[in-house]
């Protein structure tokens, strides 16, 4: 990532050092995924959907740990990969809103309440800032090269509530407390970086 384009990393010693960790990334541009990979102060295994694992891509996606999920359905296995991660101590990176979007955490998505209250792992918010500002002549789906691109780290947080309860009513608290702290997270990160 510091080859092809000029990352600008900020709190990524808010990362807890030891013990699971979700980190919640939001998700405009191709590239999110791969800079936080690049950047972040611990290996990260990522949820990523099962079409971009064909080919050579996939060989190399399954051989950094990476978890391939089927988004179209309840993905037993993706769901059992992602929860071994976590317990043993990893890092998950999740891009809550399920698909590339706005990156403004706007839609979450259930999985990352179900992640985080079910391990107990504390979330680390992410934003990654300045890959849509302009786009590259040679790819469209990618920033100019050595452009820079802002990744901000936040303060991790707990989903649950305390009371350890994993009921569906639980899980939407989850999600709303979850979405609240993204949002600003995001905001504040928008505002550090001038983005």
């Amino acid at each position: 990532m510091y080859g092809l384009w000029k990352p600008r990393v900020l709190g990524a010693w808010k990362v807890p050092a030891t013990g699971p960790v979700i980190l919640a990334v939001n998700h405009a541009h191709n590239v999110d995924g791969p800079m936080v990979m690049g950047v972040a102060p611990r290996p990260t295994h990522f949820l990523i959907k099962k079409e971009a694992f064909v080919g050579p891509l996939g060989t190399f996606l399954g051989a950094i740990g990476q978890v391939e999920v089927d988004r179209s359905t309840a993905d037993r296995t993706a769901i059992t990969r992602a929860l071994s991660v976590l317990d043993e101590g990893g890092v998950l990176g999740i891009f809550p809103e399920g698909t590339r979007g706005g990156g403004d955490f706007a839609s979450l998505r259930a999985g990352l309440a179900y992640f985080a209250v079910r391990s107990g792992a504390p979330i680390v918010p992410v934003a990654v800032l300045g890959g849509t500002n302009k786009r590259s002549r040679l790819i469209k789906a990618l920033p100019p090269l050595r452009s820079r691109v802002d990744v901000v780290f936040g303060d991790p947080f707990p989903a649950g509530d305390g009371s350890g309860r994993r009921t569906r009513k639980a899980l939407d608290e989850a999600t709303v407390r979850i979405q609240e702290r993204l949002t600003a997270h995001l905001e504040n990160a928008r505002r550090l970086t001038g983005h």
